[in-house]
Parts: C-alpha cells; sequence; structure tokens
C-alpha cells in the first residue's frame, strides 16, 4: 500500500507541476524540512536546504507575476516549456521512497511525461484559447485557478495521495457526465 500512495503522490505533484513548476517543488522542499510528511533521499533531500528554499521562493514570485500579464504569460510558457517537465520528474523521483521502489530512470521518465502533458495542454490548448475567446481579460483569474489547483493538488498529494486517486477518476467523470447532461438538453430544446 506504501508503493501505490508513493505513486500515487507522485503523479499528483508531477501534474501539479505542469501547471506551475516552482509551487510544488517548494510545497515538498518544505514538507520534507519542516515535518515528517515527506523523507526525500539523496540526491532529493537538497531540496531541503535553505538556500534552496529561498531560491524556489523567488522563482515561484517571479513566474506567479510572469503568468499574470496577458503578453508576458505566453513568453513565460515558452521558457516554462523546459522548466516545468523537468520539476515534474524531480517531484516524480524525489516523492517519499518511490526512487527506491521504481527504477530512478523510469521514476524521472513519468514524471517529464505527467508534467509536459499537463503543460502543453495549459500552454498550446487552454491559453490560447482563454487569451483568442476573452482577448486576455480572463487570462488572470484563469492563472489564478490554476495556482489555486496546483498548490491544492500539491498539498494532498503530499498529505493525502489515495485522495488524488479520486480526484482522478471522479473529476473526469463529473466532467463527462456534466457535458453528457448538457449535450442532451441541447438535443431536447
Amino acid at each position: 500500500m506504501d508503493v501505490l500512495t508513493n505513486v500515487l503522490a507522485a503523479f499528483g505533484l508531477s501534474g501539479s507541476a505542469g501547471l506551475n513548476a516552482y509551487l510544488p517543488l517548494l510545497i515538498v522542499a518544505l514538507a520534507a524540512r519542516f515535518t515528517n510528511l515527506m523523507q526525500l533521499k539523496a540526491p532529493w533531500n537538497t531540496l531541503e536546504n535553505g538556500w534552496v528554499i529561498l531560491v524556489l521562493v523567488i522563482l515561484l514570485g517571479v513566474e506567479f507575476f510572469a503568468d499574470k500579464i496577458p503578453a508576458v504569460n505566453h513568453l513565460n510558457d515558452a521558457v516554462q516549456t523546459f522548466i516545468r517537465p523537468t520539476a515534474g520528474a524531480i517531484l516524480f523521483a524525489a516523492s517519499t521512497s518511490v526512487i527506491g521502489e521504481i527504477h530512478p530512470v523510469v521514476a524521472l521518465i513519468l514524471g517529464l511525461l505527467v508534467a509536459g502533458g499537463v503543460h502543453v495542454a495549459k500552454s498550446a490548448v487552454v491559453r490560447p484559447v482563454v487569451t483568442a475567446t476573452t482577448g486576455g481579460t480572463a487570462n488572470l483569474m484563469v492563472s489564478v485557478v490554476e495556482d489555486l489547483i496546483a498548490a491544492a493538488v500539491s498539498i494532498l498529494a503530499v498529505v493525502l495521495p489515495v485522495l488524488i486517486l479520486a480526484l482522478i477518476v471522479l473529476v473526469p467523470a463529473f466532467i463527462i457526465w456534466w457535458l453528457w447532461r448538457r449535450g442532451a438538453r441541447a438535443a431536447r430544446a
């Protein structure tokens, strides 16, 4: 069961890195440094270093504000194309004891794919549609929602990985049900 919860935490953390690279890294770093919720093995325990935490706070601030400005957020997404998948790979591999249970290369590749997939969906699909349909006026709101989702998923992945599995199943099921219901209403009208 421990392996399953660690893998679920790894998927949750790497997925949230696809939305915001530094927020889940900072959450893991703080959880590992100040709580018993995360025990990072070498070399990933470097995240617990005070200087690394300070750099993550600064980078989070830069990304937070860059992602809120309509023209700058596209440049930020281009730069983050390399950073977010890398952060996802680090988070997947660093998650509590996963590195001991799964081959490190497999863990890094899975994290890279999960974070990269979320990042591509965000930067190549969602954001361009939001910008085109709202003239950039909704970018701020969408960015804040993305940050809140990244924070919530990261915290849940650290605190309660099994809940991540439930969310992975229930959220898409709810969306499919809602779209089906909406389509049925449209067909009746």
